[in-house]
């Protein structure tokens, strides 16, 4: 394997990776094993519509619940088969040098370096608490790719620090995959008038819908239209569209927000029971830690059966560095203890 087939390994690597059958999965930010009921009778009504293909209906209907959601246009709404789609179109915008903010999930890098776009890597830094420095980003860049919230350093940026980053000719990517984790999304920019700004969000993390691959991206019309130049037709399923409208209806969104302020209380006491290994105050249900020998540490816990998601495939972060999942405080504390007895094992 060359350095360049390993370096794309490390960064196509996933928490999906590091959990497996049979352990207690903290790898992975999706925050339900499964749909809640009233999402898989929605799921389960489409069922006996299959045999016609996904209708132009049903994608008005998913996109007119997305824009009353977020205050935009129908036409201002392009759905997806999960955020990561969106990411693997980016070339599509034919950018002459994409600027990526790091630590951060690293598709976007995968999908531009694949398409031959040059990248260059904006490395923010655990000392400066991995808050965005709008300096450091590149003048001549005409794409910017970040986060936010920022996997996996779980900080938020301020949504008019991030704003700060549109410039005339320059598309700004803001990947919102766990933005509905945020009570309130106060740093969202899924409603806000900014020049050239695409926004791509998810529904995995909250809904349980890992497997299914459901997002949308919200941009002015004419930068949808370059983004979905290469999709071929019926680019996302039935499923897709009646889980989009589902949603994004206020119920929904509602129930959402309710679950989002439990992990918020859920993420207060893990950072209290982890103490100093938490690399920065989280603002997501995730946690960055540090901790020393951390490749031993993290096979140590799974041998005891539990799963963390490696840190060092993210640009900027080393072996000593693991995310954690926040789950319900009798779950977490299993991680707690284990965590405890493996670094007393020194």
């Amino acid at each position: 394997m060359t350095s360049h087939d390993s370096g794309r390994a490390l960064l196509r690597h996933h928490g999906d990776v590091d959990a497996a059958p049979g352990l207690v999965d903290f790898a992975v930010n999706v925050r339900m094993p499964a749909p809640p009921p009233w999402l898989r009778d929605r799921l389960v009504g489409v069922v006996d519509g299959l045999g016609g293909y996904p209708s132009q209906a049903a994608d008005l209907r998913a996109r007119s619940a997305v824009a009353e959601r977020h205050g935009r246009r129908p036409d201002e709404v392009l759905v997806l088969a999960g955020a990561a789609e969106g990411f693997a179109l980016l070339p599509s915008l034919r950018p002459s040098l994409a600027a990526v903010v790091h630590p951060s999930f690293t598709e976007p890098e995968v999908a531009l370096r694949d398409a031959g776009v040059p990248v260059v890597r904006v490395q923010l830094s655990a000392e400066d608490g991995y808050r965005l420095r709008p300096s450091l980003v590149p003048d001549e860049a005409d794409l910017v790719v970040l986060g936010n919230p920022t996997n996996p350093t779980s900080v938020v940026h301020p949504a008019e620090v991030v704003a700060s980053l549109s410039r005339p000719g320059r598309v700004l990517v803001v990947d919102e995959a766990f933005a509905d984790t945020i009570p309130g999304e106060p740093e969202s920019l899924a409603g806000r008038d900014v020049p050239g700004l695409l926004v791509l969000r998810s529904l995995t993390k909250t809904w349980g819908l890992a497997g299914l691959r459901a997002g949308y991206a919200l941009g002015a019309p004419e930068l949808l239209a370059a983004l979905s130049l290469h999709r071929p037709q019926w680019p996302v399923s039935s499923f897709v569209l009646e889980a989009v409208t589902a949603c994004c209806e206020p119920a929904a969104v509602a129930e959402a927000d309710a679950l989002a302020a439990t992990c918020r209380e859920h993420t207060r006491l893990a950072v209290r029971e982890l103490g100093d290994l938490v690399v920065v105050p989280p603002d997501a249900p995730f946690i960055l830690l540090r901790v020393p020998d951390g490749e031993r540490v993290r096979q140590a816990l799974r041998d005891k059966g539990i799963a963390v998601r490696r840190g060092d495939t993210f640009p900027g972060l080393t072996t000593d560095h693991l995310r954690v999942a926040v789950r319900a405080p009798e779950e977490f504390s299993s991680l707690v203890d284990a965590l405890r007895v493996v670094l007393e094992e020194r």
